[in-house]
Formats: structure tokens, C-alpha cells, sequence
């Protein structure tokens, strides 16, 4: 996006047209396995954000000293060093979240969003620009991660729930849905599906309307 558009343009609506998940597509696959209930998309999200800040501030750090032909490589170490770094503080600090996340928190290293900004933007930008965008893309995944879990956990189970991902203790679980109205299914694969297929399609139907109004109004 330009600057020009960028001033243009709110900070939610920012949110929505470069959403890394219904805008660009990237990050989907860990968006569908654990976006179960808001435990894990707060958990996840605030990981893989702290991951794209400081793998874009290190990648613009060194972007001048690396070799084209191993850039690549450089980046993936970097972000796997970062990655193993969280997953041992989850491990020790958030041992409930850590074991309701698995295996995917090591797969952050493989996540589109972040290695595609080390390369799309962070390799050709200064360290404090690459950090703004590393932020806004973390924020835009985090919030994608929370809305697709808020809908699939309100309608396959009924409730609303949070827990403390320190000691697990539950913090509140409110009844929503009466349980004869649950629609299960969303807690499944179809479930996590469907949700992404009309949030995707809100969202490039809201980037069709900006982009409309853009043009109308030149």
C-alpha cells in the first residue's frame, strides 16, 4: 500500500485491506487448526507477533551484509532462532497454552506471514519502518486468529469462555447459545472452513469498496 493511500485510510481499515490471513492468504493453515476457542488465538497471536517484530528489525538489520544467494537461508535461521526462543518461554512460563498449541508453535518458523515479510518488506526497508510493518501484520493476525475463534467457539460450543494462560484457571464462562442450539460442527473442519470462507469474502468485498471509492473520488 502507499503512503498516500495509508494516510487515507483508518487504522481498522489498514487491519482489514492488508490482512495477512482474508487479504493475503498466508498463515492460513495454523489460522484453521487452532483458531478453537480464543485461549489459543490470543496465545498464538501474541507468539507470532513478537516473532515478526523482531525477525523484521534483525532481517533490515543485516539486509545490507547478507549475500543475495543465501538471504534466504539467513532469514529462516534467524527466524528459527527467534521461534525456539518463544517456544522454550511458553514452555516454562505458559505450560497449559503451550500444551493446547503443540506442534505449532514450532511451525511458526514455516509461516508465510513472517518469511514473506522478511523478504517482501523487511530486506528493503530501514529497521524502524520494518518494525511498524512487522507490528501491523502481528495485530492483523492476531485479531484475524481472535474473530474466526470467537464465531466458532460462541456457535459450536455456546459459550464464551477465557482462561489465564499462566496457571489455566478459567477467568469467566458465559453461556451464550442454549446447548440444543449449539451447531457442532464448527468446532470441526467444516467449521473452521466455512468461517474463513465468509470472513475472506467480507474482506475482499470491503477492499472492493475502498478501491471503488478510491477511483470515484479521483
Amino acid at each position: 500500500m502507499s503512503e498516500n493511500k495509508e494516510k487515507k485510510l483508518g487504522f481498522g481499515s489498514q487491519l482489514i485491506i492488508e490482512n495477512p490471513v482474508f487479504g493475503l492468504y498466508l498463515g492460513i493453515c495454523s489460522t484453521l487448526a487452532i483458531s478453537t476457542n480464543i485461549n489459543n488465538a490470543i496465545g498464538m497471536g501474541i507468539a507470532v507477533t513478537i516473532v515478526l517484530i523482531l525477525s523484521n528489525i534483525l532481517v533490515s538489520s543485516v539486509r545490507n551484509i547478507t549475500p543475495d544467494d543465501i538471504h534466504i537461508p539467513v532469514y529462516i535461521v534467524i527466524i528459527a532462532t527467534l521461534v525456539t526462543i518463544v517456544e522454550m518461554t511458553m514452555q516454562a512460563f505458559t505450560p497449559d497454552l503451550y500444551g493446547a498449541l503443540g506442534e505449532f508453535i514450532a511451525l511458526i518458523v514455516v509461516n508465510c506471514i513472517i518469511l514473506g515479510r522478511a523478504e517482501a518488506y523487511a530486506s528493503l526497508n530501514p529497521v524502524g519502518a520494518s518494525a511498524k510493518d512487522g507490528l501491523m501484520m502481528g495485530i492483523s493476525y492476531t485479531v484475524s486468529l481472535f474473530v474466526m475463534s470467537l464465531i466458532r467457539q460462541i456457535l459450536g460450543t455456546g459459550v464464551l469462555s477465557l482462561s489465564n494462560p499462566l496457571t489455566g484457571a478459567e477467568i469467566f464462562a458465559v453461556r451464550l447459545i442454549p446447548e440444543s442450539f449449539v451447531l457442532s460442527f464448527m468446532t470441526t473442519q467444516t467449521g473452521a472452513f466455512l468461517t474463513f470462507a465468509v470472513l475472506a469474502a467480507a474482506c475482499a468485498a470491503y477492499k472492493n469498496k475502498v478501491t471503488a471509492d478510491d477511483k470515484g473520488g479521483k
